[in-house]
């Protein structure tokens, strides 16, 4: 099997702005296309992206625990978590936006939980297990990571279409917060990971992030 040629063997770096891959033969230290400063690896990837993985970890209990809207129709009131509100859609019938939030609301966010921790894990670990497959896992990564914010669209448009046809009101409550908090947490997250650590080869240090 080739092995794959890295960009170190090609002496080019790649601009985090542009993506531009900038000749480093002669060591230049900001991208010719942006003039963004130009780093061999995102400085403290790993560190960064611990930080903010774990955040999201902590904001993403009291998001499914905490009410995220409370629902007032002819006088009556009531409170609806995340889960209460997927099971209400899902009683009433409607079962696709209860499954819209579901995904994008539960399932979303704990994919990125194990994806990301286990691309940390393996990079830490210096692991050439599957580098193609954990490459792809990334990207995915960062596909999915936008719909997460669906559920705080949707208790935004619900409020909005109920206060439109004055058939009550409805409020939103601290768990949409904490939830905002871990799609920001999430995305950061994927932001600050540098998926080229999954090649590196394993005498290579755990992370030669240099500012020039």
């Amino acid at each position: 099997m080739n092995t794959p040629r890295l960009a170190a063997d090609l002496d080019l770096v790649l601009c985090h702005a542009c993506g531009l891959a900038c000749d480093n033969r002669q060591r230049p230290t900001c991208c010719e296309r942006c003039g963004a400063p130009l780093h061999t690896r995102k400085p403290d990837s790993l560190a960064r992206t611990w930080a903010y993985l774990i955040a999201a970890l902590v904001f993403y209990i009291p998001a499914n625990l905490l009410p995220v809207m409370n629902t007032a129709l002819f006088g009556a009131g009531a409170d609806s978590t995340i889960m209460s509100g997927v099971l209400e859609f899902w009683a009433h019938g409607a079962w696709d936006i209860a499954t819209i939030i579901f995904i994008a609301s539960i399932a979303v966010p704990a994919t990125k939980f194990v994806a990301l921790g286990l691309l940390l894990i393996t990079v830490q670990r210096r692991s050439t297990w599957a580098q193609r497959e954990r490459s792809r896992l990334f990207r995915f990564v960062e596909l999915i990571g936008y719909w997460s914010m669906l559920d705080v669209i949707v208790v935004a448009l619900v409020a909005a279409l109920v206060k439109f046809q004055a058939l009550g009101d409805i409020e939103p409550r601290l768990g949409i917060l904490f939830f905002g908090m871990v799609v920001v947490f999430t995305m950061l997250a994927a932001m600050s990971f540098d998926p080229r650590l999954i090649w590196e080869p394993p005498a290579a240090s755990e992370e030669p992030a240099h500012e020039r």
